[in-house]
């Protein structure tokens, strides 16, 4: 990606604002550091300081290639990573076993200024349900060795898929002893559904500090992701498995509607222009193909992910093409305004692709991995009814639509992945879930936050009322900690692993609850 087809884009979006959009965004370019230089000739000489302080990832598999992951900085937290303008060949191998001696793909790539000397190479030509070992090497740099596999053949039916569903990491506010946890079990994967970093500047007396203003630009971006990804614990859980990630509001900012800003005031233009920074630093730190890589304030995040026939992922993306939340995003019960067919978490483009996908599935289990509560929640007392707007309540003619879609077309098992308002769930999903009469259609599970809220609550009382109010709520919990999933041909359990206490370093965790989803049977129950 260039400056050219970055204008490109922009100039391409739809609506009368284009022109205008070109202009702005083609000026802001010019303030973005490293997209405007020119890189110079490839680094040679030797790093003092270790470039590869960020770890390495993975992410994306299929059943014969896999994206691998790094990003060179030997100073982490300067805008530029510390490395200037210059061009760095990067060598990069897999191999069958973690001592390299049996070479299964090796090549070399260049990082340079335009992606942050971000590294994501498509590793391919590999073999189909396989685990491999990777690292990088750049001048007299090696990086961490990395552990990877790839998905079974599509056509395959594999015994087991074991893996972890996790959210809001909110640096600040807790530390990452969740993944220390994660790290202990057998997984093939995690998905990780949105608040990868948070947005805000930093604050004092918490249990960490954030470094720097509130982001609103590229090396802001940059930066916040550095120091995240410092974190010990998130990279070595990185570097154990490949993940499937997507985003939520924080990566850009909280509440964001497609192309509107929670800041009613602002200027739709800049609005663009600051998200198309925020892509850019996501795509630059997360182990994506370069399909995904973005065009201008545009970045196709949605894909599909499938492990043989057992499981088949619908990773979704329900922020960059939904309308403004209804009722000026207070919570509300389900009026007119949140019924509007108009409202959409989706965009039409995303919702057509879905269905496709879901009428054509081969898999046991369809997955949606995506970011907020799918269940129609009334979190209100008594005879108030009040419903979250941000989540698909405020789109509810579009989800009781999709639900329907999946019961008509009875699609094998759904599932649904949910991240967001750090607290577990387990939802019972009906087409309309205020009806309990009408049949089960998808189970969703909900996992909380890896940290983000600091220390949560068993909330045994809160999860009574919540359930005498709504019949499709199987559990709720305010600790902190992921979902460990074990999916077979015949059934689906959700262990959700909790960390009382997110505050203080070397918190264990423990198993707070399960529940099992049978294959053609709808809803979860307790295990």
């Amino acid at each position: 990606m260039n400056e050219h087809e970055m204008l490109r884009a922009a100039a391409r979006r739809e609506g009368g604002m284009s022109r205008r959009l070109f202009l702005a965004f083609g000026a802001a370019l010019a303030g973005l550091p490293g997209l405007t230089q020119t890189a110079c000739s490839a680094r040679t000489a030797a790093f003092q300081a270790d470039p590869f302080r960020l770890g390495v990832a993975s992410g994306d598999p299929d059943h014969e290639s896999v994206v691998l992951w790094t990003r060179l900085a030997p100073q982490p937290l300067e805008p530029d990573g510390g490395m200037g303008p210059e061009r760095v060949p990067v060598i990069w191998e897999v191999a069958h076993d973690e001592g390299f001696t049996r070479i299964a793909a090796q090549g070399t790539t260049q990082a340079g200024p335009l992606l942050g000397h971000s590294v994501h190479v498509e590793a391919r030509g590999l073999q189909p349900d396989r685990w491999y070992w990777y690292r990088f090497r750049a001048a007299n740099a090696e990086s961490p060795v990395g552990r990877t596999r790839t998905l079974p053949d599509p056509g395959a039916n594999p015994a087991r898929l074991r893996f972890a569903v996790a959210s809001c990491q909110h640096y600040e506010t807790g530390l990452y002893s969740a993944y220390a946890a994660m790290a202990k079990d057998d997984l093939d994967l995690v998905c990780f559904l949105g608040d990868y970093i948070y947005e805000a500047a930093g604050r004092d007396g918490l249990v960490r500090k954030h470094a720097g203003p509130k982001l609103t630009t590229l090396a802001d971006y940059r930066i916040r992701y550095a120091q995240y990804r410092s974190d010990p614990l998130l990279a070595a859980m990185h570097a154990r498995c490949p993940w499937l990630l997507t985003w939520d509001d924080h990566e850009v900012e909280n509440n964001y509607a497609g192309d509107i800003s929670e800041r009613t005031a602002a200027d739709p233009v800049e609005f663009l222009i600051h998200r198309a920074q925020a892509y850019q630093a996501y795509y630059e730190t997360m182990p994506l193909r370069r399909n995904a890589a973005p065009r201008g304030p545009d970045m196709r995040l949605y894909r599909r992910a499938s492990f043989g026939k057992l499981a088949e992922f619908f990773v979704l993306d329900t922020r960059q093409y939904r309308t403004d939340q209804p009722n000026g995003d207070r919570a509300s019960d389900l009026n007119a305004a949140a019924l509007n067919p108009s409202n959409s978490l989706l965009g039409r483009t995303q919702r057509e692709w879905l269905q496709q996908g879901l009428a054509a599935s081969a898999g046991t289990w369809n997955v949606l991995a995506q970011q907020v509560m799918m269940a129609l929640v009334d979190t209100a007392p008594g005879d108030e009814r009040r419903y979250s707007m941000d989540q698909w309540p405020g789109a509810a003619h579009e989800r009781m639509e999709l639900v329907r879609f999946m019961q008509e077309r009875r699609v094998a098992n759904p599932v649904v992945l949910t991240g967001d308002i750090h607290s577990n769930w387990v939802n019972d999903l009906r087409v309309d879930d205020r009806r309990p009469e009408l049949p089960v259609v998808a189970t969703e599970y909900v996992g909380t936050s890896i940290s983000s809220g600091g220390n949560g609550s068993e909330a045994a009382a809160a999860r009574a009322v919540l359930q005498a109010q709504n019949p499709c709520v199987r559990f709720h919990n305010r600790e902190r900690g992921y979902v460990r999933c074990q999916v077979t041909q015949a059934q689906w359990r959700s262990d959700y692993v909790v960390v009382p206490d997110v505050v203080k370093p070397g918190a264990p965790a423990a198993v707070r609850a399960s529940f099992v989803a049978e294959a053609g049977r709808p809803g979860a129950h307790p295990a």
